[in-house]
């Protein structure tokens, strides 16, 4: 996983630091964050505009995906770090639910896009309703 993360900002022209180490692990294995949680998660390990910096250079280089959920954003690991999957948006709680790869779904984009003449390199989806728990 590290040799990853080392490769992919060695090939990008970056080194991986402490910094950068320590939030990648902070993102490793969880649900998407927003930067506020991302942030306190961070508080005393890296400073909030590192945080920001790494976030906002994570996301150029593919290592980070945003998702973006009506005016505000959360991050998560790309699909190099992550399997891939899509997102359940609960609008009352805010809680993000990961849903799980559906290959008739992916397959359903692919055909979508071929039709017209689209080749796609990545695609994420976040349905937003309300959770069980918040119905």
């Amino acid at each position: 996983m590290y040799d990853d993360l080392t490769a992919l900002l060695k090939d990008n022209g970056y080194s991986l630091t402490k910094p950068r180490k320590k939030i990648f692990e902070l993102l490793l294995g969880e649900e998407p964050q927003s930067m506020q949680v991302l942030t306190k998660r961070a508080e005393g390990l890296v400073d909030r505009a590192t945080v920001y910096r790494t976030v906002e250079l994570y996301e150029k280089i593919g290592i980070v995906n945003r998702l973006n959920i009506g005016w505000k954003y959360k991050v998560e690991l790309s699909d190099v770090f992550n399997e891939h999957h899509h997102h359940f948006y609960c609008s009352k709680c805010n809680k993000t639910y990961k849903l799980e790869a559906n290959p008739m779904l992916e397959t359903m984009i692919d055909s979508v896009a071929s039709q017209d003449g689209f080749m796609p390199r990545g695609h994420q989806l976040e349905v937003v309703g309300l959770c069980p728990n918040c119905r």
